[in-house]
């Protein structure tokens, strides 16, 4: 968010506890009859409802929360753990939300609207900026109730899909908040125990926020909250105005993590995601920035391809654990997600739901995140595929959104990585959308075959080694040094015939308009080089010229460098940085342009042999089908 951060005194949500309490205690709300019987049928957990229409009745509803949240274990006087907590999160997310409607009001021209109403009723446009105001204070303290119960309860399981959606009032704050507990209240009833009770009202929650994001366009009087950034530390609760919260605190990580010298071969992809989680610490949370987001070089999404068994799910492992292991240090949450086949759905609309909670996840400015989406050509799917399922368009849609959309906001916490054998599969539009590439092509020469066989093979052995240097090969600096050279030259023949093209005609590049007609001469030959991987291109010089190695010393204790404030961190990071030469330039086109034709290929290739696939096969049938004429057995 844009706006600083907002703190709410406790002494402003503790004035609102007796309100609370009575709401919790007993309420009285008047609701549409939904013609629902409110006794069970024997024997079932159904209710009768009636064949006459009764929608324009309203009626009025006793609400006990209290009384309801006790009847889940009615032989027990005692409230068991799970219960007290509900019903304090309860009390206590009615008067957090009352505060911040507060802090709202105080915002715009609510507060002294509401002091000259107080004197003698408004009239004319004041009357009619108040009731707009007081609506929209009504919504702010419903979403905040909604959002509070949604980040603060924890519950685990699949979701009941018998809750219904509250029936929302907006007139004033306390009128939203009693919709919603009587809501809660009508969800809650009849829970088996306390992990039913907690399920129920977490997916209750989550219900209503969907319900009132779905209304937000019917006021018009937010515009003040919407960069508001909240933060009550004493419940670790945050609202970045009507962003949909994050979730439940992230459990530990539970993954088997790599050392960087565990990983053979891959050297810039290695090198490159060493930089990565160093970058990631760099994040300040009280500014919500980083400073390389700032100074250039922050890599937000990057795509790795390689043939399977190269190491993709090697250099995850080697990622998260360093990201991991430097959280711990500093003290930072720390949240890992992979987005997988399994959460595509078939359901209209949830697979695009379950990758926006991953992504919202993985973004919560208040954790250093890192998501991953492993065999992403099986996950997300081309537009052009009509095979594909609609869960995988979805899942494309909401991608190119959080990754390049209008919306779109980097921050530097956290990095998305997208793994795959067949990148070529891959939607070139989505594709594009990752700012650097990978080639996770593995182990390549002798040293480094004799490296991963001496590191797979273990210890329990006497077999001499012989005359090798071990690992040498794999120090980071010089294998990587190395490996950019040799991109000093394209790799790719289709890339290299534009090379030697330009070459002839203009020689060596020397300035920046001898660049700019390399990368014009590439978009000829390849009609995908479009001005995003231009911009994916400058992104990884940037990257190159912050080709700096923070000391690791920076990073065993949070006050030398990561709990230093924003400024001294930024002022830090420049004093290392250096300019970029035309070496680097053309390194790093080569190695985009690379990918590109290396993508454009394998698709044709794939294209080659299916059509060659299919000219065997009418071949092959219409022989069959001649031999079977013959014999006399062809009826057609």
């Amino acid at each position: 968010m844009d706006a600083g951060l907002t703190t709410v005194p406790e002494a402003d949500i503790e004035k609102h506890r007796a309100t609370a309490q009575s709401m919790i205690t007993r309420l009285i709300v008047l609701e549409d009859s939904s013609g629902q019987s409110g006794t069970a049928l024997a024997g079932t957990n159904r209710r009768f409802v009636s064949t006459v229409s009764t929608g324009s009745v309203r009626k009025t509803r006793e609400v006990e929360l209290t009384k309801t949240v006790m009847a889940v274990k009615p032989d027990d006087q005692l409230m068991g753990i799970g219960q007290h907590t509900l019903l304090y999160r309860v009390r206590r997310g009615i008067a957090v939300a009352l505060a911040i409607a507060d802090v709202f009001a105080r915002g715009n021209d609510l507060e002294s609207l509401q002091a000259r109403n107080a004197r003698a009723p408004l009239e004319g446009e004041d009357a009619t900026r108040f009731k707009k105001l007081l609506n929209a204070a009504a919504y702010v303290a419903a979403f905040s109730f909604s959002s509070y119960l949604s980040q603060l309860i924890d519950s685990e399981g699949e979701p009941p899909n018998d809750i219904a959606e509250p029936d929302f009032l907006f007139d004033t704050a306390q009128d939203a908040l009693k919709s919603l507990v009587a809501g809660l209240d009508r969800a809650i009833a009849g829970a088996k125990d306390d992990a039913d009770l907690t399920l129920r009202a977490d997916a209750y929650a989550r219900l209503a926020i969907e319900g009132l994001l779905s209304r937000k366009g019917r006021f018009d009087g937010l515009g003040s909250f919407e960069n508001a950034h909240i933060r009550i530390d004493a419940d670790d609760f945050t609202l970045d105005g009507f962003d949909v919260a994050p979730g439940k605190k992230s459990k530990p990580l539970v993954m088997t993590f790599k050392r960087p010298e565990e990983v053979v071969g891959n050297h810039i992809a290695k090198y490159q995601s060493v930089k990565l989680a160093k970058m990631l610490m760099a994040y300040d949370f009280d500014r919500q920035l980083n400073p390389f987001v700032e100074l250039g070089g922050f890599l937000f999404t990057f795509i790795g391809d390689g043939a399977p068994g190269t190491g993709k799910t090697t250099l995850i492992q080697m990622i998260a654990g360093l990201v991991s292991g430097y959280c711990e240090v500093a003290g930072y949450p720390f949240v890992y997600e992979n987005f997988g086949v399994d959460q595509i759905s078939s359901y209209q609309g949830k697979s695009g739901q379950n990758c926006r909670q991953f992504i919202n996840n993985v973004l919560n400015p208040r954790a250093i995140g890192f998501g991953t989406i492993d065999d992403i050509d099986q996950v997300a799917a081309r537009r052009s595929d009509d095979r594909a399922s609609a869960g995988q368009q979805e899942i494309t849609g909401v991608l190119m959104d959080a990754f390049a959309g209008a919306g779109t906001v980097v921050r530097g916490n956290c990095a998305f990585g997208m793994f795959s054998n067949y990148p070529e599969n891959v939607d070139d539009a989505l594709r594009q959308r990752a700012g650097a590439r990978w080639l996770v092509d593995g182990p390549q020469t002798r040293d480094d075959y004799i490296d991963i066989f001496v590191l797979l093979a273990g210890k329990n052995h006497e077999i001499p080694l012989g005359d090798h240097d071990l690992y040498a090969a794999q120090e980071i600096q010089r294998a990587v040094s190395e490996e950019y050279d040799s991109y000093s030259t394209p790799h790719e023949d289709g890339l290299a015939k534009v090379w030697e093209h330009y070459r002839k005609d203009h020689g060596e590049p020397k300035t920046l308009a001898d660049v700019g007609t390399y990368l014009h001469m590439i978009k000829e030959a390849e009609p995908r080089f479009t001005g995003r991987a231009i911009k994916n291109v400058t992104d990884a010089i940037k990257m190159r010229a912050m080709d700096i190695e923070l000391p690791d010393d920076w990073f065993e204790k949070p006050e030398t460098f990561m709990a230093k404030p924003y400024d001294e961190k930024k002022a830090m990071i420049e004093e290392l940085r250096g300019p970029f030469d035309m070496a680097m330039v053309m390194q790093e086109i080569n190695r985009y342009a690379d990918s590109e034709f290396r993508y454009s290929d394998r698709s044709d290739d794939a294209a080659v042999e299916k059509l060659l696939r299919d000219a065997r096969l009418r071949e092959r049938a219409s022989r069959e089908m001649e031999e079977l004429k013959k014999k006399g057995l062809w009826n057609a």
